[in-house]
């Protein structure tokens, strides 16, 4: 039988365990948002004294490890179909939207300079295309001085939510690489080297004289990058900036019904690489103390770190779409 003392003790333990757990909420999932996840916890923290602590492991990480339920939210580029979050028992919302620039090294050509059309991207990325100086890429290029080089791939070694919207994106605009690539956050890669994150694609180009890669448009801004102009979906040379994804925003297709499954690639006058990231909570009944600990967290971001967001280099959700997920929360309670 337990003692009066004992049972104190259990009491005093709980309690304590209780506390610590609504003090701090753990998250894990893609790097292409933890830029912007890194700066609302850092505000949440100093407003509410509950700590936030995300993991930046990449898309696939964060499936697994919400999945397995080993942190409180998960965090996906690449959203989940209804099927497999029916499967899962979790729920999925946006949370911001950012863009994929393709960014390069090539010595003397500066930021926005070297236009490379759709299928010209899908092509390097292949390894149909090798050389900086291919009559491809210097038909659209004149005036450029592109060198005899060999044109040095970078990707991402890891399962990514980035690179499923980049391939996603160039599945849309060559059928070659649908066909033989297809979608996915982990593919065959014909050529090039891999780097974990956003962050390890970002420092291989840097490194690398001559290289190509994919990234979160918030790492080439922050690291001071040059990327390609690229092309509408009807063809026009269009640069990535703050006008120009808020444009794909516009044309979102939400829906609560299908948690928010869409994809903003190649949006009529739009930049072609834009994406929501993603936020997976899990449905099981004895969460929901934690669930509304993240429910929190991210509504006080909506309410007060659109102008970090931006900051960063980020698109806040536009208002409709923050009050949908709104009541997406209630409904899924």
């Amino acid at each position: 039988m337990l003692t009066s003392i004992t049972k104190g003790l259990l009491i005093a333990a709980v309690a304590a365990s209780s506390m610590m757990a609504a003090d701090k909420i753990n998250g894990a999932g893609a790097t292409f948002p933890a830029p912007c996840y890194y700066d609302w916890a850092y505000n949440y923290q100093k407003a509410t004294k509950v700590r936030v602590n995300y993991q930046s492991i990449g898309s696939g990480g964060g499936i697994k490890q919400i999945s397995e339920r080993i942190v409180d939210f998960g965090a996906t580029d690449a959203p989940m179909t209804p099927k497999e979050l029916d499967k899962a028992n979790l729920t999925q919302f946006p949370a911001v939207i950012g863009s994929i620039v393709v960014a390069h090294n090539l010595p003397g050509v500066a930021d926005e300079k070297l236009k490379l059309k759709n299928s010209v991207v899908a092509d390097i990325f292949a390894g149909k295309i090798t050389m900086w100086n291919d009559a491809a890429i210097a038909a659209d290029n004149a005036g450029i001085n592109l060198p005899a080089q060999k044109i040095i791939v970078a990707h991402r070694s890891d399962g990514s939510g980035t690179t499923y919207v980049f391939t996603d994106y160039l599945s849309e605009a060559s059928k070659m690489w649908k066909s033989k690539f297809g979608t996915g956050k982990a593919i065959g890669w014909a050529t090039g080297v891999g780097g974990k994150g956003n962050e390890g694609v970002t420092n291989l180009i840097k490194q690398t004289p001559y290289s190509i890669g994919y990234i979160e448009n918030s790492y080439k801004e922050k690291n001071n990058l040059a990327a390609a102009t690229l092309q509408t979906a009807e063809g026009k040379w269009i640069v990535a900036n703050k006008a120009t994804f808020q444009s794909a925003v516009k044309q979102a297709k939400w829906s609560k019904k299908d948690h928010f499954y869409s994809s903003l690639v190649l949006q009529d006058g739009s930049y072609p690489i834009v994406a929501a990231t993603f936020i997976l909570m899990p449905r099981d009944a004895d969460k929901a103390d934690t669930r509304n600990e993240v429910v929190k967290f991210f509504d006080y971001s909506f309410r007060n770190g659109d102008a970090a967001a931006e900051k960063l280099g980020y698109i806040a959700l536009p208002i409709e779409t923050s009050n949908m997920v709104r009541q997406y929360w209630a409904e899924t309670k």
